[in-house]
C-alpha cells in the first residue's frame, strides 16, 4: 500500500537489508532511475550514517529507516537549511500525532524528547552553482525498539507503551514530509522558521555547551540563514556550524 501523496513514496523500493538507504538512493540517482519522491525503505541498515560521521544503530525490523529523493531546484544554496527545517517538522508532526507532544528537534537534525534521542535526519545535497539539484533525505526513527546500547535513546513504543504498525507510520511520515516540502516549495519560509523555533530543543534556555574546547554557558537564540546555531554567550551573539559546538546533555 502506497502513501496518499502526489509524488513522495509513489516510487518505492523496499530492501530487507542494505548498508545504507542514502547510499542506495544515491545509486538510483546515478543510474537516472529515480523520480522525485523516490523512497528507499529497509528493515535492516548495516552501515547507517549519522551526523558528524557517527554510525546509526537500530534493531532490525523494529524502526523506520528510509531515504527520500527530492529535487529542490527552487531553493538557493544559501537557503538550504530551510529544507532541514521542513524535514524536521514533518518528523515531529508524526511524533506529535503519536501523542509525543514534547518531542523536539535538537539542532541540527536529531529528534529528542526529554533529553533522550528518538531519531535522526541526514540530508545529503547535490548543489549546482546557484541552487540545490538533488537532496537525499535519510530518516531513522526509533519506533518499536525497547532496548538500546545507550541510556540516552528511546522509542515511540517505550514512551507510549504501544507497538505501532511500521507500514502505516511510514506512509504517514511520507504524507507529512510531502506536506512540509510543498510548504517549502511555496516559499513559506517565515512559517517554517517560526514553527521550527517553537520546537527547537533548549531554545532560549540557559545551558552548558562545549565551545572552543571549554565548557561555556549560553542560550540558544535562533538559527541563521546558513543554518548556523545562534547562541548568546555572556551577552555576545555567536554563530556556530555543525562541528563547532557540542551540547552537554
Amino acid at each position: 500500500m502506497l502513501p496518499n501523496t502526489l509524488f513522495v513514496g509513489q516510487q518505492l523500493f523496499y530492501l530487507p537489508v542494505c548498508e545504507s538507504t542514502n547510499s542506495e538512493a544515491q545509486q538510483l540517482l546515478i543510474k537516472n532511475e529515480a523520480t522525485e519522491g523516490c523512497t528507499v525503505v529497509t528493515a535492516q541498515q548495516t552501515k547507517g550514517r549519522g551526523q558528524r560521521g557517527n554510525n546509526w544503530e537500530a534493531e532490525p525490523g523494529k524502526n523506520i529507516t528510509l531515504s527520500v529523493i527530492l529535487s529542490p531546484v527552487f531553493l538557493p544554496v544559501r537557503q538550504q537549511f530551510y529544507l532541514n527545517m521542513a524535514v524536521s517538522l514533518a518528523v515531529l508532526d508524526l511524533l506529535h500525532e503519536q501523542g509525543l507532544a514534547d518531542a523536539q528537534v535538537k539542532w541540527p537534525n536529531d529528534l529528542y524528547i526529554r533529553d533522550k534521542k528518538l531519531g535522526g535526519i541526514l540530508i545529503e545535497n547535490t548543489i549546482n552553482s546557484h541552487s540545490l539539484q538533488h537532496s537525499i533525505i535519510g530518516i531513522g526513527l526509533n519506533i518499536n525498539q525497547l532496548s538500546f546500547g545507550v541510556d540516552t535513546a528511546t522509542s515511540v513504543a517505550a514512551l507510549t507503551g504501544q507497538t505501532a504498525d511500521l507500514q502505516t507510520l511510514t506512509n504517514r511520515l511520507l504524507e507529512l514530509l510531502e506536506k512540509r516540502y510543498l510548504e517549502l516549495r511555496s516559499v513559506k519560509h517565515a512559517k517554517l522558521k517560526y514553527e521550527y523555533l517553537r520546537v527547537l530543543y533548549r531554545y532560549q534556555e540557559q545551558h552548558t555547551f562545549i565551545i572552543d574546547g571549554k565548557q561555556t554557558e549560553g542560550s540558544i537564540v535562533g538559527v541563521d540563514e546558513d543554518g548556523r546555531l545562534g547562541v548568546d554567550v555572556s551577552g555576545e551573539l555567536r554563530f556556530f556550524g555543525f562541528k563547532e559546538i557540542a551540547y552537554i546533555i
